[in-house]
This record gives C-alpha cells, sequence and structure tokens, in this order.
C-alpha cells in the first residue's frame, strides 16, 4: 500500500502484469491535479462520487457507472460528496488495443462514462478478480473482451477478418495435453501458427468459448472424475492444476451455481 500525505488516502497497486497496472484507491476530497495518460484510464467508483474534468465538462462517476478515459486526455480528480470515493481503475496501452483491433482507429467514448451493461460486465472481470494476480489466460481473454466490447459501444463497425479452424483445434489439443500447468495465450499462439489475437477470436467462433474459459471447465472435468476415483477435493484440485482448493471451488460454482461439496454430496444421496 502506498500511503499518500492524508492519513485518510490511499492508493494500492494490484501484483505487477505484463499488460495493464490496476489499482485500487480511496480520497476524502482533493485527489489529483489536471494530468494525463498515455493509456486508456478505465475503472468503476465503488462508492461515493467521483467527480473530475474532462473534455470541458464536469462529470461525476457513481457506483456502477464505467469510466473509460481516452488516452492523452486531460482530467483531474476530486471527492464529489463529502464521504469521499473509492475507487478501481486499470490502465490499457493503446499498443495492446491495436493489437486486437489490427489497424482499426482507437475506441473513443466522447463522455467518459458508460452505462452500458456489456462494458460493466467485461469490466468487472479485470476489476473484480478475487484472485490478486490474475493468471495469465485469463488476463489475455479478458482484455480480448473488453477490447473488443469497448469497440462495440463505440460505435465502431467490425471488420471481417478471415478464420483459422486448423489453428483453434491446435490451440485446444495444446489444452487438452497441458491441464496441470499454467498456459499463455503467447503458447498458444505459438503451438497454432497463429497471432494470439486471432486465435482468441478463432476459438470462440469454432469452440463457442475462451481459451481460457475452455481450460477452466476442462480441469473442473478433471476434478470430478479424480474425486469418483476416490481423491479428495484438495488432491483433485492441484492435480488439475488449480492454485488449491478455494480457486477450484471459485470456478466450480461459477461454472455449475453450487459448491463442490453440495455437488458431491449430492451424487451421494442419489446413489450416482
Amino acid at each position: 500500500m502506498l500511503e499518500l500525505p492524508s492519513s485518510q488516502n490511499w492508493v494500492k497497486h494490484a501484483s505487477p502484469s505484463s499488460c495493464v497496472e490496476r489499482i485500487e484507491a480511496f480520497f476524502s476530497a482533493h485527489a489529483f491535479d489536471p494530468h494525463r495518460h498515455d493509456t486508456y484510464a478505465i475503472g468503476r467508483t465503488l462508492a461515493g462520487v467521483q467527480s473530475f474534468s474532462y473534455r470541458g465538462a464536469s462529470k461525476h462517476s457513481h457506483p456502477g457507472v464505467t469510466m473509460v478515459l481516452h488516452p492523452d486526455e486531460v482530467h483531474d480528480g476530486h471527492a464529489g460528496s463529502e464521504s469521499g470515493f473509492h475507487y478501481r481503475m486499470l490502465y490499457v496501452p493503446p499498443a495492446l488495443v491495436q493489437q486486437v483491433l489490427k489497424g482499426a482507429p482507437l475506441p473513443f467514448l466522447k463522455e467518459g462514462l458508460s452505462q452500458d451493461p456489456r462494458l460493466a460486465a467485461v469490466t468487472n472481470a479485470l476489476l473484480y478478480t478475487p484472485d490478486p494476480k490474475l493468471d495469465p489466460l485469463a488476463e489475455e481473454d479478458a482484455l480480448y473482451n473488453l477490447i473488443t466490447v469497448l469497440a462495440e459501444v463505440s460505435g465502431q463497425r467490425q471488420t471481417k477478418t478471415s478464420q483459422d479452424f486448423m489453428a483453434a483445434a491446435r490451440a485446444r489439443e495444446y489444452i487438452d495435453d497441458n491441464l496441470d500447468r499454467a498456459i499463455t495465450l503467447d503458447e498458444l499462439a505459438w503451438c497454432a501458427n497463429r497471432d494470439k489475437w486471432s486465435l482468441s477470436r478463432d476459438f470462440r467462433m469454432y469452440f463457442g468459448t475462451s481459451p481460457h474459459r475452455y481450460l477452466t471447465m476442462r480441469r473442473l472435468d478433471r476434478v470430478k472424475s479424480q474425486v469418483y476415483a476416490g481423491k479428495t477435493l484438495i488432491e483433485a484440485s492441484l492435480d488439475a492444476g488449480f492454485f488449491d482448493q478455494s480457486h477450484m471451488t471459485r470456478h466450480f460454482k461459477n461454472a455449475f451455481g453450487l459448491s463442490p461439496s453440495r455437488w458431491w454430496r449430492g451424487l451421494a444421496q442419489s446413489g450416482i
């Protein structure tokens, strides 16, 4: 935690990432003077009112609204209520955005604030992860979703691009063969002989889900089969490639709507 001059103000920096920077902060009154980033600043006010000047107008961010500040646009920040404001923000380099969009104009939301639920959902995946350090493949999946939705929300037309089924199939086979280890999108791109962002799009098109989601579901399949074979949840979680049992449990509940213990208790009661 980085303590600022006022004891009421603080900023926390998330674990370093090869792709983006993430912070969480609280300010009781004045936050920062006019400045500009060479990245997108995309975030969410968690509590209070976050006020700032942007493109010649006063803006007020409330909980539930997504902030999208364009690179090189001057802005400041201060509390818009007596209670201060608590927020999370991530900083996305335009060069990374261009890797996904491949030469299309940078998405631009002139108001700097959006209530679009699509943008809220993809931003949440990067701002509200329960894991202090994102899995590399999970982070890249989330970034692909964020950038493509940001382009859509800003009104950009999607350009037609070529698809490569065999590349997606090679990536899927590589995932199946490496469930017990961390996999990156760069690895998948190398084995598939395809640039990683095109591969990410192809994978979704041909297999109906993202590479990381596919990896997670196959790991959960392995957990279930190993528990059926007599292993404990802890053993099965680690063997399947999860960090620990709690990591597996979060993904299990997201996938099936109930905890692993309730799942197997129900199977035992049904006699399966």
